[in-house]
């Protein structure tokens, strides 16, 4: 293994983590949750699912959306649904859940910084994009469009749609559809690790032309 490699499966693991963990911040700030949690919220109230089963139904849906916009998971699709539910669990456990508005905001405020700069990691490493991020990444390919707009626009329509079956929202969920887009548009030049461009192999001499004489 070279080490770019390790480095894009160090960067990958240390992006989901704090993804998970940053998830749990927002939570314990009970100001509302992100958008894609309401609609899996409101789906669940409309058919009956279970809310955790009807997450992996949505991010099934999502997957299929990649088809039309030519993405591929890649092992970082396959971990993010492995490890970013159990790092949650951890940030759930040691983080607890503050009295004070103030302190509420803040910790929803730092929650949201960490899960920008956790996506700018994860998918920077280019070992495949979660579903919904890779939803956002494909779109961004696809028609040109900016990172920032796209993720707002999803976003948007998610909160939109789970509140209208009956998810709820807060502030909080709001802040989260309107700031997140532009704060990975910022965070994933910088962390994004460049493609390796392969050194072309270079032509041989040509061989002198000798005429002959007449």
């Amino acid at each position: 293994m070279t080490f770019l490699g390790a480095w894009r499966g160090t960067q990958l693991l240390i992006g989901l983590f704090l993804y998970g963990f940053a998830l749990a911040m927002m939570i314990r700030a009970t100001l509302g949750v992100a958008p894609w949690d309401v609609l899996s919220q409101g789906s669940s109230l409309q058919t009956g699912v279970p809310f955790g089963l009807m997450t992996n139904l949505v991010g099934v849906v999502v997957l299929l959306l990649w088809i039309p916009l030519r993405q591929r998971p890649g092992i970082g699709t396959v971990l993010n649904v492995l490890l970013v539910g159990p790092s949650a669990e951890v940030g759930l456990a040691v983080v607890g859940e503050p009295e004070a508005l103030w302190a509420r905001i803040l910790l929803f405020s730092g929650g949201l910084l960490l899960l920008a700069v956790a996506s700018g990691l994860y998918i920077g490493a280019r070992l495949g994009p979660g579903p919904r991020d890779g939803l956002m990444t494909g779109l961004h390919e696809r028609f040109g469009l900016p990172v920032w707009f796209v993720r707002t626009a999803i976003e948007g329509t998610v909160l939109l749609l789970g509140w209208l079956l009956g998810g709820s929202a807060g502030v909080g969920t709001v802040a989260f559809a309107l700031l997140i887009g532009p704060l990975v548009n910022l965070t994933l030049p910088i962390f994004r690790v460049p493609e390796r461009r392969s050194t072309p192999v270079p032509a041989p001499p040509a061989r002198p032309v000798i005429e002959s004489a007449p």
